[in-house]
């Protein structure tokens, strides 16, 4: 019988060829991308499954198609696990996208105007945060709390007066480049004082707060959190709003028919194939090695040096300010780790002088590394590769040793799935 790989390398030759050369990209290198994982090999069959033909437009029970039967059988597998796991009320699985999952919230939960409490982009925060080149920055009047100047933490004083100033509908704390933990009962207590909705995004940190090493927003009584689950959650690219029964409705409706129209089976399928990966003990054990992981690396790479923001890291991620630390730009870092089959991504700093495209930093995640199995011990060898790279830039002969290093390094972690 001859498989689907082999029937797509009949007909489209050139689209083979690129799949099979980003599995051996994946491979052969350490990706420490903080907001790219591998997802479970069951997932990827769900993801080319026959959930993929199937429109389903509603939701279970109230769909504007027929034939229903098992798509209504997966949502609400994935619903009630994904309840089940972040200890919530409520959940929609539906939503396309991380950023698709915020405006749902925003659109469902405000009217366009609203003031909105939330991080800066250029401290920590998200497009959807309310970065002025997005729409949500032009549809609602963010206010951006920004990072302490002295150790780059939340300055939760400052967000205080600023509640106090602007009286937000919405509180949101949550990150893309902050490398500590939140402070929610300060969070939840500045938006109860100014009577506004709390949320988190999570989607960062939602694996890890399912995995039990992160805390969870819903203990501390917030109203909404938005995760996307992909990140360290390491299900299929999707998002997820999970909120109080109160918010339930207005949620769902925001969602379909006000934002987007047919969800996509097959990813609401590996939703629910990832929820309940999540409810393992190798899950929860993997979630606190990516913590283990992630603190080992920076104390290896401050040891030796290295300037990061904050001095270190509560979670799964580091930024490194290169510009300060190896006088290199964050493109030039990237380009330069790239070379090693090191992948990270060039980020801003705060109060960054330089532009987005060529920041001051690097971003270095643990999940996708952890998920191969490495370990500290491992750790510690990416941080002397990765030091040693961005001091030897042009030094073809460094280059070459370390890429080779990594290359033979790599052949001991399988890929998961591949």
């Amino acid at each position: 019988m001859t498989s689907n790989l082999e029937i797509l390398q009949q007909q489209d030759p050139d689209v083979y060829a690129a799949l099979k050369g980003e599995e051996q990209r994946q491979k052969s290198g350490i990706e420490l991308i903080p907001s790219e994982n591998y997802t479970f090999p069951e997932v990827l069959s769900t993801l080319g499954s026959v959930f993929t033909n199937k429109y389903s437009e509603g939701y279970p029970g109230r769909r504007y198609y027929g034939g229903q039967e098992y798509t209504d059988q997966i949502e609400t597998l994935a619903r009630d696990r994904a309840k089940a796991v972040f200890k919530c009320e409520h959940a929609n699985v539906q939503p396309l996208s991380g950023s698709a999952m915020n405006q749902a919230v925003y659109l469902g939960l405000l009217e366009p105007g609203d003031s909105i409490l939330a991080m800066d982009l250029s401290h920590g925060g998200h497009l959807t945060h309310g970065a002025p080149v997005s729409h949500m920055g032009k549809l609602f009047n963010f206010v951006r709390y920004v990072t302490n100047p002295v150790d780059g933490s939340i300055d939760y004083d400052q967000v205080r007066k600023d509640a106090l100033e602007h009286k937000p509908k919405m509180v949101l704390c949550g990150y893309t480049s902050y490398p500590r933990d939140i402070d929610y009962e300060n969070f939840k207590a500045i938006a109860d004082e100014v009577g506004a909705i709390t949320m988190t995004d999570a989607s960062h940190f939602g694996g890890l707060v399912a995995g039990e090493a992160m805390r969870n927003p819903f203990d501390f009584g917030f109203d909404v959190v938005t995760t996307t689950t992909h990140k360290s959650l390491r299900g299929p690219r999707g998002g997820m709003v999970l909120c109080k029964k109160e918010f339930a409705s207005k949620i769902d409706k925001s969602v379909f028919p006000g934002l987007q129209g047919g969800p996509h089976m097959n990813a609401i399928a590996g939703i629910a194939v990832t929820l309940k990966r999540a409810q393992t003990q190798e899950f929860k054990d993997y979630a606190q090695q990516v913590l283990v992981n992630s603190k080992m690396l920076a104390n290896e790479l401050m040891q030796r040096q290295a300037s990061l923001v904050t001095g270190g890291t509560d979670n799964h991620m580091m930024v490194v300010d290169t510009m300060e630390s190896y006088g290199l730009d964050g493109r030039v870092a990237e380009e330069t780790l790239d070379k090693v089959n090191i992948t990270t991504n060039k980020q801003i700093i705060p109060d960054d002088p330089l532009p987005p495209l060529r920041p001051s930093g690097i971003r270095i995640g643990t999940p996708a590394a952890t998920a191969r199995g490495m370990v500290e011990v491992d750790m510690k060898q990416l941080g002397e590769w990765i030091d040693r790279c961005l001091r030897s830039p042009d030094d073809e002969a460094v280059i070459g040793e370390i890429k080779g290093a990594v290359e033979t390094f790599c052949k001991k972690f399988p890929v998961p799935g591949i």
